[in-house]
């Protein structure tokens, strides 16, 4: 069976797949001839969460979410984060005051924001291919498989469900989920402390005020350990290791442990295939910024193909050269920073530690070396 050719094919029904599908069906003649292909996702069981991850949404973000009809109900407000370094003096905030937002960011639960973003999609009149495709062949147009359809496409637009070729870092760590009730809450305020093995944060719950997202980077047999630790010893380790500022922590429910690793690609792959999201990078965890970065490509690619979508008998590989062009500074910034802040603070040597420390006593004292990070951890490079 085969299909009359797309204007566009979108792979992947993540979060920046459906958001990038959303976005281009705002401004195509008929969103109609967008498909997005791939599963829908999975129920949830007798309450338990598919994906148990939350997720740090920055200002943007939410904007972004909020103009497609993809917010979720549940959200915890980020006002400020508190970021330190185990052992060192040394340490900076950051507050929503400062950069006169009414927030940083949020924080959001995977599923929810999934969910969102699906129910979005359905009414948004894109064609929905339920299988899950196979490399799209460059080409005009570009032909891909998905289940036993044969489709073309003037373009396809790859979001998840293969890995970048390029650059690529493993970090020796694993991230240690988990949800953590605290004795002394302080209301909209996200923790990042810097360890000697890696960072450690605590992001406040969208399920309750007095809880926390915990996402705890350690070396892999670490990371073991703490998994099959009691509540009680994972209590006493993880207050070790953050301190008493939300005063004691008690873990709720199970833990979860995630491999990390960097891995970075290309924007475009060949004639007429573009790649946004995981599947044009993947970030450690630190500073949150892995799906905030895929979001902003989704709405850059959308942006750069709106004209074409108009005139789509035209050539599309300008409109995605030009997208390609726009995204490195962002795309640079953000893989650089995410790289070399958990490997910097991680570090045995000394001196670095210290040269940390006192990076973040600088940051907390002049705020005009503290603004520009901080906006670029709100919203990236957008244009």
């Amino acid at each position: 069976m085969a299909f009359p050719p797309f204007d566009i094919a979108i792979i992947g029904t993540g979060p920046v797949g459906c958001a990038l599908a959303l976005c281009l069906a705002r401004r195509a003649p008929d969103p109609g001839r967008i498909a997005l292909l791939g599963p829908e996702p999975a129920p949830r069981a007798e309450g338990r969460a598919v994906d148990p991850r939350t997720l740090a949404l920055n200002h943007g973000s939410r904007a972004l979410l909020e103009s497609l009809g993809a917010w979720p109900a549940h959200a915890a407000d980020i006002l400020s984060v508190h970021v330190s370094q185990a052992g060192h003096l040394g340490r900076t905030l950051i507050d929503h005051r400062d950069l006169d937002v009414p927030r940083l960011g949020c924080v959001v639960s995977y599923d929810e924001v999934l969910a969102a973003l699906h129910a979005a999609a359905a009414g948004s009149g894109v064609r929905r291919v339920l299988e899950r495709p196979g490399r799209p062949l460059p080409g005009r147009p570009v032909r891909l498989r998905a289940g036993g359809l044969d489709l073309a496409a003037h373009a396809a637009l790859v979001s998840d469900g293969e890995r970048p070729q390029g650059l690529s870092r493993e970090y020796g760590q694993h991230a240690v989920l988990s949800t953590i009730r605290a004795a002394r809450p302080v209301p909209g305020r996200a923790f990042e402390r810097f360890t000697r093995h890696g960072p450690l944060a605590m992001l406040p719950h969208p399920d309750s005020a007095g809880l926390y997202s915990l996402v705890w980077c350690v070396p892999p047999g670490r990371a073991a350990a703490l998994r099959a630790l009691g509540d009680a010893a994972f209590d006493a380790a993880l207050q070790q290791a953050f301190g008493q500022r939300l005063g004691a922590l008690h873990k709720l429910g199970e833990t979860h442990v995630f491999p990390l690793s960097m891995h970075a690609g290309p924007a475009l792959r060949g004639t007429g295939v573009a790649t946004v999201g995981n599947a044009a990078q993947t970030l450690h965890p630190v500073a949150g910024q892995g799906l905030n970065l895929g979001l902003r490509d989704a709405a850059q690619l959308a942006g750069a193909l709106a004209p074409w979508l108009a005139r789509p008998g035209e050539d599309v590989q300008p409109a995605l050269a030009a997208f390609a062009r726009r995204r490195r500074l962002d795309r640079g910034l953000t893989l650089a920073i995410t790289d070399t802040l958990p490997r910097i603070f991680a570090t045995a040597n000394p001196l670095a530690r210290h040269l940390g420390g006192a990076a973040l006593a600088a940051l907390d004292l002049v705020p005009a070396l503290r603004a520009p990070l901080a906006r670029h951890l709100l919203q990236g490079q957008r244009n």
